[in-house]
């Protein structure tokens, strides 16, 4: 079956998050709005969109449209899924799921009550190198799991970003320590050696591109094991960064680019037989994550985390803000 698929907006990342993956599955870009019509007329003439609409309810409302994929700025992720919610349609939002937790919770309500999926899109856990890192911290490979860093940094947005607009929910926490976030509470689901259970935020630390909202901000957690863990965000950086490192009593492992497998597929594992480069394959991870969610709303097949993850994940981020003396977005 060929999921016809309705575009919100014509976002940057859509090329590497829905388009490409589609079209390598086979699923057709049936419809596409934007705020401006000229930008959605470019957007469908360049990815091959079969009709531009006039605006995202119209989307939603289209029947041929199946699923919707939500790219919006992170202010409008919860009011357009609820939308999708309200028509019937199974959403694959872009992170993060909300602007805080209890907005998340009004979604997942939404969605449970009317028996539609919502899949948060944090495509990094669908990728064979999350996955076999993920499954060696739970085997004890690495022995006991002492330490988890997740390290993220981009290079400066332009001035007119969303990402740095208090009003659309940006900040740097938002955009990458939502990711950081997941992956500790991913591990905790894992109840690994060393972590057995969710992480709490200890402390947090943030420097503020303007009030409110975070240029950087270090996020240090625990975990019911004894294992400590660090998020590092800044939306600062020379270059791009993004790496899960794992150190256990036992070994070290290293994902070099969690976000990007595409371009650097590596898992290197370090322990006392020495030192072990894997390499996971660099098919895109949202191809693996488009891949799943077409078999759930297909055929039912599993998802790995549902609405409730994503409402936990918002409590964990908010608890980061509050830590660094910030307010939830």
């Amino acid at each position: 079956m060929s999921l016809r698929i309705g575009v919100l907006g014509a976002s940057r990342i859509a090329e590497n998050a829905i388009v490409g993956p589609a079209a390598e599955l086979g699923h057709r870009l049936v419809a596409v709005a934007a705020r401006d019509r000229s930008r959605a007329e470019a957007f469908a003439e360049k990815y091959v969109v079969e009709r531009v609409l006039d605006g995202y309810q119209d989307v939603i409302d289209d029947r041929d449209v199946d699923v919707i994929y939500n790219p919006l700025a992170n202010s409008l992720h919860a009011p357009w899924n609820l939308a999708a919610i309200a028509a019937g349609k199974p959403v694959l939002g872009e992170k993060p799921f909300a602007r805080d937790e209890s907005e998340a919770r009004r979604v997942a309500d939404a969605a449970d009550a009317a028996g539609v999926s919502v899949l948060e899109g944090f495509h990094y856990f669908f990728h064979p190198v999350t996955q076999r890192a993920f499954a060696l911290a739970a085997d004890g490979s690495i022995g006991e799991v002492t330490r988890v860093e997740v390290r993220m940094a981009m290079p400066t947005p332009d001035d007119g970003d969303p990402r740095w607009s208090l009003e659309m929910a940006g900040g740097a926490l938002m955009d990458l320590g939502c990711y950081g976030m997941h992956v500790m509470r991913s591990l905790g689901r894992l109840a690994a050696p060393g972590i057995d259970g969710a992480p709490s935020v200890v402390r947090a630390v943030a420097e503020q591109r303007t009030p409110g909202v975070d240029a950087s901000c270090d996020v240090e957690v625990a975990f019911p094991g004894g294992a400590t863990g660090l998020s590092t965000n800044s939306m600062t950086a020379e270059d791009y960064s993004f790496t899960i490192a794992l150190t256990g009593t036992a070994g070290e492992l290293l994902v070099h680019d969690f976000i990007r497998p595409g371009s650097d597929d590596r898992l290197t594992i370090r322990t006392a037989d020495g030192t072990v480069v894997e390499r996971l394959g660099t098919r895109s991870s949202y191809s693996h994550q488009l891949e799943a969610f077409a078999a759930h709303v297909e055929g039912g097949g599993p998802l790995p985390f549902g609405t409730d993850d994503a409402v936990a994940n918002m409590a964990l981020v908010d608890a980061a803000y509050r830590a660094a003396g910030m307010q939830p977005r």
